[in-house]
C-alpha cells in the first residue's frame, strides 16, 4: 500500500495546479454570480474537456495488469501529465488573489479529498487499484465542475462571512456620518471616480474605493479595510450584473450624490435587454434621499428619456446638449493631453480647462465632478488644479512612450462606445497609426454586429490593424474588409505578445499605436 499511497503524490499535485485555475475561473466570474462561471464553461468546453488530464483514459488498458506494473506506470503517466501541465503558459490579465474565500474553497476541496482518498483506502485491495486511479484521475479531470459543486457546498459560510462584515461595515459607516458619492453606468465608472477623487482632493479628504472594488463584497472590504476616520467624503463606484443590484449596493451605502456616466450594452447577457441595463442603472439615482442631487448624462438618450421616479435634485451635463447645467465646448486634443471650454448654466462666461486625459469620454466624466465639486462649495480656481492635477488612469487611453512609439493603452475594457472614442483620438494624431485589438466581448447577441462596425471604424483610421485571436476577431475582420481594408495590412495573431515585435517592424519615425481592449484568460484563445 505504501508504493500506492507515494504514487498518488503526482496526482495531488496536478489537482492542487488544476485547482488553482479552476478557482482562478471562479474569481473572474465572480464566484458563479448569476451563473456566470457556468456560462464561462459552457462556452470554453474544449477548454474545459481537452487537456493533459484525458491521457489518464489510458489505465483502462491496465485493468488486467498485475498490481506494482499499473502503480509504476500511473506514477509515469502522472508525472507526464503533470509536466506537460506546467508547460502550458497562458495569457493572465488579472492574476489569482489569495482571498480568505479563495482558501475557504481549498480547504473544502482537501477535506473532499480526504474523505475519498481514506475510504478507498480503507477497502483497498490489488485488484481494484487502476479502478482507484481511474476514479481519482477522473475527478482531477473534472475539476472545474469540482469546483461548482465546492462552491455551492460553502455558499452557507459565505452568506455567514458576508453578513457579519456587513455589519461591521453599516456600523463604521453610521458612526462616521460621512456623505457617499454613488457612481454607476455602463461605461467609465472607474475614471468616473478617480477623476472625482482627484479633483475633490484638492478641497477635501476624499476617499475613493481602490481598484475595481465595485461590488457589494468589494465595498464592504473598502470601509472595513481602508477607509479611515480622516476621510470626509466617500466615492463608491458601483457595478452591477442584472436589475436590483444596484438598488441592494445602495442599502447598503446610502448615497447622497450619485453620478450615472453612460447607459450602453456592458453585461447585456446578463441583464437580458438594454432597457433593464437602464432600470439597473437608475437604482442609484431612485435610491437617493429627496435632499440629494443625480447627476446625469444630457448627451445620452437613454438617461434624457428614462421617466425618474425620484424628487431629489437633477444636474445635466453636456457637449453637444447645450440645454443642460454644465456644458463643454471648444474641445481640443494633444499629445499633452485635452483642453477645453466649460460653461455653467446662466453663467455667461467661459471657464478655460485643461487635463492630461485623452477622450471625449473624459470630458464627460470631469464636468460631473467639476459640478458636484461646485455644489460641494469649491471654487472655480480649486476646480481647474483639480483638473490639471487629475491623473492618467491606467490603461484607459493612456498615453505612454515605447521607444519611438508613442502607445494609447485602452487596454483594460472596451465596448461600443468606449472603443469609437478610442479610434477618434487615435485620428486626431499625426503620423503612422496602428490599432491592436482582440475585439469586445459580452455583449450577447450584438457581439458580432458590434465588432464588425468597430471594424469599419478602424478602417476609417488605422493603416495597419493587428487582430489578436482568430475567432474572437472574425467580425472585426469581416467588417474591415467589407469597407475595402487592404488585407496586406492586416496581421491575425493568437497572442498579444507577439504584437510588439511586429509594431516594431511596421512603426515609422512617427507612430501612435492603440492598444483597445485586453482581454482576461478567460477569453484567451491560446
Amino acid at each position: 500500500m505504501l508504493y500506492f499511497i507515494l504514487s498518488l503524490f503526482p496526482l495531488l499535485l496536478l489537482t492542487y495546479l488544476k485547482s488553482r485555475k479552476s478557482i482562478h475561473m471562479m474569481q473572474q466570474n465572480y464566484y458563479d454570480e448569476s451563473n456566470r462561471y457556468l456560462i464561462w464553461i459552457t462556452k470554453n468546453l474544449k477548454k474545459v474537456f481537452i487537456g493533459p488530464e484525458l491521457c489518464f483514459a489510458l489505465m483502462c488498458l491496465c485493468i488486467h495488469i498485475e498490481y506494482s506494473l499499473s502503480v509504476v506506470i500511473f506514477t509515469l503517466l502522472s508525472l507526464a501529465i503533470l509536466f506537460k501541465y506546467t508547460t502550458i503558459k497562458e495569457q493572465v490579465k488579472k492574476p489569482l488573489v489569495i482571498t480568505a474565500r479563495v482558501k475557504r474553497m481549498f480547504v473544502t476541496e482537501s477535506i473532499i479529498y480526504a474523505i475519498i482518498v481514506i475510504s478507498w483506502l480503507l477497502y483497498f485491495n490489488k485488484e481494484n487499484v487502476v479502478i482507484i486511479y481511474l476514479h481519482l484521475s477522473l475527478l482531477t479531470y473534472l475539476n472545474y465542475f469540482v469546483m461548482l459543486i465546492i462552491n455551492k457546498i460553502n455558499i452557507p459560510v459565505e452568506k455567514c462571512v458576508y453578513l457579519k462584515f456587513k455589519k461591521q461595515a453599516q456600523n463604521k459607516l453610521r458612526m462616521m456620518n460621512l456623505p457617499v458619492v454613488g457612481i454607476t453606468g455602463s461605461y467609465g465608472k472607474t475614471s468616473s471616480k478617480n477623476i472625482l477623487n482627484d479633483i475633490l482632493n484638492v478641497k477635501f479628504n476624499a476617499f475613493a474605493t481602490p481598484k475595481n472594488f465595485n461590488t457589494p463584497y468589494g465595498l464592504i472590504r473598502s470601509i472595513n479595510q481602508y477607509l479611515d476616520k480622516f476621510s470626509d467624503i466617500f466615492i463608491a463606484e458601483m457595478g452591477a450584473f442584472k436589475v436590483g443590484e444596484i438598488k441592494t449596493t445602495c442599502k447598503l451605502m446610502k448615497p447622497k450624490y450619485g453620478i450615472l456616466t453612460t447607459i450602453g450594452e456592458a453585461h447585456l447577457e446578463s441583464f437580458g435587454s438594454r432597457e433593464n441595463i437602464q432600470k439597473g442603472k437608475f437604482e442609484l439615482i431612485e435610491s437617493l434621499p429627496s435632499d440629494g442631487i443625480g447627476i446625469l448624462n444630457g448627451d445620452d438618450e437613454w438617461q434624457r428619456s428614462y421617466k425618474l421616479k425620484n424628487k431629489c435634485r437633477i444636474l445635466w451635463t453636456g457637449i453637444d446638449n447645450k440645454d443642460v447645467d454644465i456644458y463643454a465646448t471648444n474641445i481640443k486634443l494633444s499629445g499633452s493631453g485635452t483642453s477645453f471650454d466649460c460653461v455653467f448654466k446662466g453663467d455667461r462666461k467661459k471657464y478655460s480647462f485643461h487635463t492630461k486625459l485623452l477622450g471625449k469620454h473624459n470630458v464627460y466624466n470631469i464636468l460631473a465632478a467639476i459640478i458636484l465639486g461646485k455644489e460641494l462649495g469649491m471654487t472655480i480656481e480649486e476646480l481647474k488644479r483639480g483638473v490639471a492635477s487629475v491623473r492618467t488612469i491606467e490603461h484607459r487611453l493612456e498615453l505612454k512612450k515605447s521607444g519611438t512609439i508613442n502607445i494609447i493603452d485602452d487596454a483594460y475594457n472596451s465596448n461600443p462606445v468606449g472603443s469609437k472614442m478610442a479610434l477618434d483620438v487615435l485620428n486626431m494624431m499625426d503620423g503612422v497609426k496602428i490599432v491592436v485589438t482582440p475585439g469586445m466581448i459580452e455583449l450577447g447577441e450584438k457581439q458580432y454586429d458590434a465588432n464588425f462596425n468597430f471594424g469599419k471604424y478602424i478602417s476609417e483610421v488605422a493603416d495597419y490593424t493587428i487582430l489578436v485571436g482568430e475567432n474572437q476577431t472574425k467580425p472585426i475582420y469581416d467588417g474591415l474588409i467589407k469597407k475595402g481594408y487592404n488585407k496586406k495590412n492586416i496581421y491575425v495573431l493568437n497572442d498579444v505578445k507577439d504584437a510588439f515585435p511586429l509594431i516594431n517592424r511596421l512603426a515609422k519615425k512617427n507612430t501612435y499605436v492603440l492598444l483597445e481592449n485586453d482581454l482576461p484568460d478567460l477569453f484567451n484563445e491560446r
